[in-house]
């Protein structure tokens, strides 16, 4: 039900910037993985990892959503709550899991008549726990209420592997072909093992272990949220082919967190894929570096000095696996570069002998940390050139801030000798810096400024740079300040990290001008802090210092490519197109420069060739090739033998980081799955829940016949902001051809098709707001073939998303993005000529939550209706609980949705164009005996008008 108005006094939901239309996103604070996806009696139940107290992960509890149609969603209380012990520490976070209706009430928490919603899920228990410190298992709840009230089984857990990363159970109801016999079946995960468990149960409370499946194809990260289920292929029940899903975080195809699948057969003890990629033979070309031979032939290695195991490269090529180190894969011969050794701490590189470059591609096996090479940065942490400013707070012993000038306030007051501090963050200079996590009684809840006393920028001292790390904030709560005459001018906040970097201000245009330095602090919370030092003001800005864990080709001095890991243990082909260079000398050159996670980088056979290793995670079947599609599982229950999935619409990588308000993240669109015949064997194929085409705008959709598209750019006379697009382009001659969405004069989201590579894209880098993560800007693609020299794709937008689909639902990429305000230009695009546009049609979409109205000519919200009911009787109670309301929408401003309201739930909408009926009718079977009061709502695009109420009484 769209929110009128926050009821705690916070921002309205609907005018948010980011918030989506179409897509389910909590009213309020942090959400995750889709949790007990079941249909149940008429309605669809959403449940979902969900911190009720804040906008970023913790605090694990199941949030609930309900839908009778898959499309608009109303959020319940929360579900199963975090368990608190009597001290109210928190000793129980409620994992992710799934739900079944147990209708024999095989487990006894129901009855036949009434059979119970049973929710199997992962505690994790924290280290308060009593007895289960650490663990994980799998535990249960139940609810006799249709899912709005849930009672904690008094035996959890009920399957204790005692381990520390077992977890994600989907459970369901497998009946025997040959014998009719049924019982339940749970896959879970052995995270950290690339492992999937299966176990049986008849009771939901005592199970047996069944089977074990993979490693297999992606290993990468850990391997999390696995889901199991039957599909006839190409629709014929008498070929049936079973599908297991994997997510997987990191080391998805598009980096981060993504999730694949297996086709295979189950028997009802052990799944058996028929999709699983052997590892291929070595690619052709010639072997520059093997590492197999027990030294590093020839190359130039520089350990850092002091570590206990001379990391990060040792004297020698590693054998696999480091200890410490999860399980290294994907390189071949006897040994690899691993900048494991002595864990992530120690920092080098090493360098190749020279050669010349002879054939148009170096191919090379890469994994380890993603934290790629920038240009413009050093590997050092030296200051720039220029006046320090406060001695970089290198003060007298027992000297503090206030003494020497500083405006302090807040909780920096009440015990000033904290600052500055001599604790926190890490490349500091010195031994002193500013720290408010030390700087007050509170850690990261102090809250307050520190404002220096002024200092004068000189005519040629054009950069301020500083040292800065801790917390990251977007809305101007935490962030450091130049104040000149009074007015903020320049910010910038934290990198969500104790590491400090360097950041720099151009200050030219306050030369001979007085400013103050500022730390404003106003957040609460984990990283509600900052830590600053070493202020020099100077001709130049300060150079970054790099955190790469990269291997490069350097071509005189310079790096020319590059390549990164994926946050995995696990190798995979990179491939650089060389041929510019040849003749000309050049190096491969390995760099870890980072201390902290994923701080390491592993490289092995590199080769030249005449053409590129093909990626083997590209060989993988994947549900999306975008960034932004993770922990999708499907709803058990569900009717007419569909088989519906739904996927947390975010990335591990960034996901606490994205620039969202009251809210951090949406689900993916529900999606109906089957299974096609390809050349490859049975796949699946994804459509969006055909629900959705009842938000549809059809009169006022924009659509163009065949032309041809320029090269370069143009704006289509349409716009919008949450709408489906659907086009068919003819690349021809052109390099690449597409549109461009969520655009404005400065930014826009691309969506195209690269005739040179043959492959999809959606292209997020210069989409709006990207700088919130290192991570987010992406161009993330995936292989497509041409149908007859064409390719069709069907766009959902949705104000701050976009998922492609293309190949009749083969292939999809699902991506968040987070537009400019105001941006809803629509465009097409070609790089050469030669391209067509052979059909399209923008089709404006009404909204799902918050905002339903869509697209209209409104200036004002609605007029006031008139509502009535048909009832029977003139006077008295209707009889049978069957009878009609009927809305009049008045005349005037447009009347876009009506909806009909009874006890804070909507239970009719009705969506009308200009050319409907002034009267609406719902008509209501059944209704209880006694007393009904129902309100209407009316919306369009200025605003919302409530309705009167009305009371209609059935008879007893």
């Amino acid at each position: 039900m769209p929110a009128m108005a926050a009821d705690n006094g916070g921002p309205d939901p609907a005018e948010e910037q980011y918030r989506p239309y179409l897509h389910f996103s909590p009213e309020r604070n942090w959400m995750n993985d889709p949790n007990g996806l079941v249909y149940e009696d008429g309605t669809w139940h959403l449940f979902f990892q969900h911190n009720p107290s804040g906008t970023r992960w913790g605090n694990m509890s199941w949030g609930h959503a309900t839908s009778d149609d898959l499309v608009h969603w109303e959020e319940q209380p929360v579900a199963i709550p975090q368990t608190f012990d009597d001290e109210g520490r928190a000793i129980e976070d409620i994992f992710s899991g799934s739900v079944v209706v147990d209708e024999t009430n095989s487990s006894g928490f129901g009855t036949a008549e009434e059979p119970p919603m049973v929710a199997i899920y992962t505690s994790a228990y924290t280290p308060a726990h009593p007895t289960h410190a650490g663990k994980q298992a799998q535990s249960l709840a139940y609810s006799t209420d249709h899912g709005q009230t849930w009672t904690k089984y008094e035996g959890n857990p009920v399957l204790d592997r005692d381990s520390a990363n077992f977890r994600d159970p989907k459970v369901i109801r497998y009946t025997d072909p040959g014998t009719g016999e049924s019982y339940w079946v749970m896959v879970a995960v052995e995270a950290l093992q690339y492992k999937v468990v299966l176990y049986r149960s008849d009771d939901l409370k005592t199970w047996t272990h069944l089977s074990d499946f993979g490693p297999a194809n992606a290993t990468g990260g850990i391997w999390e949220c696995p889901d199991l289920f039957p599909l006839a292929v190409d629709g014929d029940p008498a070929n049936t082919k079973w599908v297991l899903v994997v997510n997987l975080n990191p080391g998805s195809v598009a980096g981060g967190s993504g999730g694949q699948y297996f086709v295979g057969e189950f028997d009802g003890t052990t799944f058996t894929s028929e999709s699983t990629v052997a590892e291929d033979a070595l690619p052709a070309g010639e072997l520059f570096a093997g590492f197999d031979g027990g030294d590093y032939e020839g190359w130039t290695v520089r350990n850092e000095p002091g570590n206990q195991a001379n990391g990060p490269w040792t004297d020698t090529p590693a054998a696999g696996t480091l200890p410490g180190q999860n399980t290294v894969s994907g390189f071949v011969g006897a040994g690899l570069v691993n900048g494991f050794a002595d864990h992530d701490w120690p920092v080098g590189s090493m360098e190749s002998p020279t050669f010349t470059v002879e054939q148009d591609h170096v191919n090379l096996l890469v994994g380890g940390g993603n934290h790629p090479h920038v240009d413009g940065t050093q590997f050092g942490n030296e200051p720039p050139a220029g006046r320090l400013l406060f001695d970089g707070f290198e003060f007298a012993d027992g000297t503090t801030l206030a003494d020497a000038g500083w405006d302090v306030t807040g909780d920096f007051a009440t015990e000033r000798w904290r600052n500055p501090s001599t604790s926190g963050g890490d490349y500091y200079l010195g031994q002193k810096r500013l720290n408010t996590w030390e700087g007050g009684p509170k850690g990261d809840d102090n809250l307050g400024d520190l404002t220096s006393p002024a200092f004068a920028i000189e005519p040629g001292e054009d950069h301020l740079s500083f040292l800065i790390g801790g917390g990251k904030r977007f809305n101007g709560t935490l962030e450091v300040r130049l104040v000149v005459d009074g007015e903020v001018v320049r910010t910038a906040t934290g990198p969500e990290a104790g590491q400090l970097n360097w950041q720099s201000w151009d200050v030219s245009e306050f030369a001979g001008r007085e400013a103050r330095f500022q730390v404003h602090d106003d957040a609460t919370g984990g990283w509600g802090h900052l830590t600053v030092d070493h202020l020099v003001l100077g001709a130049e800005p300060a150079q970054p210092r790099s955190d790469e864990t990269s291997v490069s080709l350097v071509v005189d001095g310079e790096v020319v490519r590059t390549a990164t890991g994926r946050n995995s243990e696990n190798l995979d082909w990179v491939s650089w197109d060389v041929a510019e260079y040849a003749g000309r000398e050049a190096s491969v050159r390995i760099v870890d420069n980072n201390r902290f996670g994923w701080g390491h980088i592993l490289v092995d056979q590199v080769m030249f060739a005449d053409t590129p290793a093909a990626p083997r995670i590209e060989g993988y079947d994947w549900l999306d090739w975008g960034r932004d599609y993770y922990a999708t599982v499907s709803f058990s229950n569900a009717p007419d033998g569909r088989r519906v999935m739904l996927g947390w619409m975010n990335n591990w990588d960034y996901a606490n980081d994205i620039p969202t308000g009251s809210w951090r993240s949406a689900m993916a669109l529900p999606r109906d799955v089957t299974l096609a015949t390809t050349e490859r064997g049975p796949r699946l194929v994804q459509r969006v829940a055909p629900e959705f085409a009842e938000l549809e705008q059809a009169d006022r959709a924009y659509t163009e016949a065949a032309r041809p598209i320029a090269d370069g750019s143009e704006t289509l006379p349409v716009s919008g902001d949450v709408v489906r697009i659907d086009a068919v382009f003819a690349p021809g001659d052109a390099e690449a051809v597409g549109l461009s969405v969520l655009g404005d004069e400065e930014a826009s989201t691309r969506i195209g098709y690269d005739a040179t590579t043959g492959r999809l894209f959606v292209d997020r880098r210069d989409s709006g707001s990207t700088a919130f993560h290192a991570a987010f800007a992406s161009l993330d693609d995936a292989p497509v073939s041409l149908v007859d020299g064409r390719i069709a794709i069907t766009a959902y937008v949705d104000r701050s998303s976009v998922e492609v689909f293309t190949a009749d639902g083969r292939t999809t990429i699902t991506d968040q993005v987070f537009p400019n305000a105001g941006a809803r230009a629509i465009g097409l695009w070609a790089e050469g000529d030669g391209a067509t546009l052979e059909s399209l049609t923008v089709t404006p979409l009404h909204g799902a939550m918050y905002k339903e109205a869509g697209v209209d000519d409104a200036t004002a919200a609605p007029p006031a209706a008139e509502v009535s009911a048909l009832t029977g009787p003139r006077n008295g109670p209707d009889a049978d609980g069957d009878f009609v309301v009927k809305v009049k929408v008045g005349k005037g401003e447009p009347t876009t949705v009506v909806r009909l309201v009874e006890d804070g739930s909507v239970i009719g909408r009705v969506y009308r164009s200009a050319d409907s009926e002034r009267v609406v009718e719902f008509p209501i079977t059944d209704a209880a005996p006694g007393d009904h009061r129902y309100t209407v709502e009316l919306e369009n695009s200025a605003g919302t008008t409530p309705g009167s109420e009305l009371l209609v009484r059935v008879a007893g």
